[in-house]
């Protein structure tokens, strides 16, 4: 089985302990990798300390050309990164190759902003005074990402953390070291300068919590669970704190939609990734009046779906990432029968090898309950009634989430009352909950997190801005004063 090695320092680096790195539709392991101790991110931090104050001094059109060329080998080099991911996360081919051309797409998307990064002018109250903002880098990023996007959602950050100035040490989830791997093969091998990406692999208890207790790195952005993000604010101490949340997201479906076109919606926001997306619709709030229909024609389409290896033809779920994550899906669904939902489809996990696990409806859902309120991450949906578009946004709001959310109607005065009532970073009108693109903001609100990456927004986490007051009367001036 092959051995593959961090990167500290623009070199590729071994630990003194190991870990195996598993395909979840077979459960065999597929390579070993470096068990980075607490010396080593230390290393990987003092290298992107070092190699900080030469990497932000470069001009940022010329920091843009070489993400340009990072965009090219990804290109390049699509379909094999597509197959590994499928390998190593599980979701099927087709969604893989969306995940690595979400990488190309952020990285030349970025490589634009080098030629802006824009500040702003603005007129001062005092004469002969002229005042404005600039962009600064804010140092040394320390970056923790998870494995359901294990290209894309790296390449958010690190797109942006470059473009920016900043240098960075990078931890991805220990279910997928190996795409993290591929693509630090690619940043050195357009030559990224040493010291500037560093990448740690290993246990969230070490290799994360060096990074986030370290005073050395001054920026944190993390994608992943919002336990997670609770500690990594209680923790980090005074930094720029970059957090992501995940959600419990809501369909809502009203009796004037296309039915057809928000069952197409639905079945691709719940099962898509195997529900295993931070903006997965969870939930569906569907209009009493077209409750019964929606659901038997829901049912028609489930069954029609093919679980199996995502590398297989014309398989539409793949398996769950680990044994934890099937045994989580499991629990919810006993939970979910003890709470009165009915369970209309799904429930098991396949037999035989592999972490499958069938898509699974609950409807007659309670809006208190927790299959209907807490992140399951995996191919659960709650079916919910409305009453009317009132009543839809107000149980759409009703949990602590609120990072995605969609509606399907005609209705052009029901859409703008979800757009503008809706708690949520992101509404989609007669689209699923999924599908975001990198050159708009995302990012939820509640606990769902607070901040925003990709598009301009995403300029805005890794950078730092500065007031820049220039006075030229001769004289002092007092603001405020004279």
């Amino acid at each position: 089985m092959k051995e593959y090695s961090a990167y500290i320092n623009g070199k590729w680096a071994k630990a003194k302990e190991k870990f195996p790195s598993i395909n979840p539709a077979d459960e065999k392991p597929i390579g070993v990798f470096q068990k980075c101790s607490r010396e080593d991110v230390k290393d990987a931090i003092d290298a992107a300390e070092d190699a900080f104050p030469k990497w932000s001094e470069i001009p940022a059109p010329k920091r843009g050309l070489i993400l340009n060329e990072i965009a090219a080998e990804l290109r390049k080099n699509k379909e094999s990164l597509a197959r590994l991911m499928t390998i190593e996360m599980g979701k099927v081919l087709l969604e893989a190759r969306g995940d690595v051309q979400e990488a190309i797409d952020i990285f030349e998307y970025m490589a634009g902003e080098g030629r802006r990064l824009f500040g702003n002018t603005t007129k001062s109250e005092l004469r002969d005074k002229f005042c404005m903002t600039v962009r600064r880098p804010v140092g040394v990023f320390g970056m923790i990402s998870p494995w359901n996007f294990p290209i894309a959602i790296p390449a958010w950050k690190i797109a942006a953390a470059l473009i920016c100035g900043n240098t960075f040490v990078f931890k991805p989830s220990s279910d997928t070291p190996l795409c993290a791997v591929k693509l630090f093969e690619i940043l050195d091998k357009v030559k990224v300068p040493k010291g500037v990406a560093n990448l740690v692999t290993g246990p969230a208890d070490v290799v994360g919590d060096e990074i986030v207790r370290n005073k050395k790195t001054l920026g944190i952005s993390f994608t992943g669970s919002r336990d997670t993000g609770e500690w990594i604010l209680k923790n980090a101490g005074i930094k720029k704190i970059c957090l992501e949340l995940g959600g419990k997201n809501a369909i809502i479906i009203m009796d004037d939609a296309n039915l057809n076109l928000a069952l197409d919606g639905v079945t691709w926001g719940a099962f898509g990734t195997t529900g295993q997306r931070c903006t997965a619709a969870s939930r569906v709030i569907v209009h009493r009046n077209i409750k019964r229909k929606f659901e038997a024609e829901l049912l028609k389409r489930i069954r029609k779906l093919k679980i199996g290896n995502g590398l297989q033809r014309n398989v539409n779920l793949g398996p769950l990432i680990n044994k934890n994550a099937v045994e989580k899906s499991m629990r919810y669904v006993d939970i979910g029968l003890k709470e009165g939902g009915k369970l209309l489809c799904g429930g098991k996990r396949l037999k035989g090898k592999g972490f499958f696990f069938e898509p699974t409806i609950f409807t007659n859902v309670d809006i208190k309950a927790r299959i209907a309120r807490e992140e399951i991450f995996g191919p659960v949906l709650s079916i919910i009634e409305a009453k009317n578009i009132d009543d839809a946004i107000e149980i759409a709001n009703s949990v602590e989430y609120g990072l995605s959310s969609s509606i399907y109607t005609g209705s052009m005065k029901n859409a703008f009352k979800a757009i503008e009532k809706i708690d949520a970073g992101l509404t989609y009108v007669n689209a699923s909950t999924i599908g975001s693109e990198v050159h708009l903001p995302f990012g939820g609100v509640k606990k769902s997190g607070s901040t925003r990456e990709a598009g301009i927004e995403g300029i805005n986490e890794f950078s730092d801005v500065k007031a820049v007051y220039i006075d030229y009367s001769g004289k002092l001036q007092r603001a405020q004063i004279d």
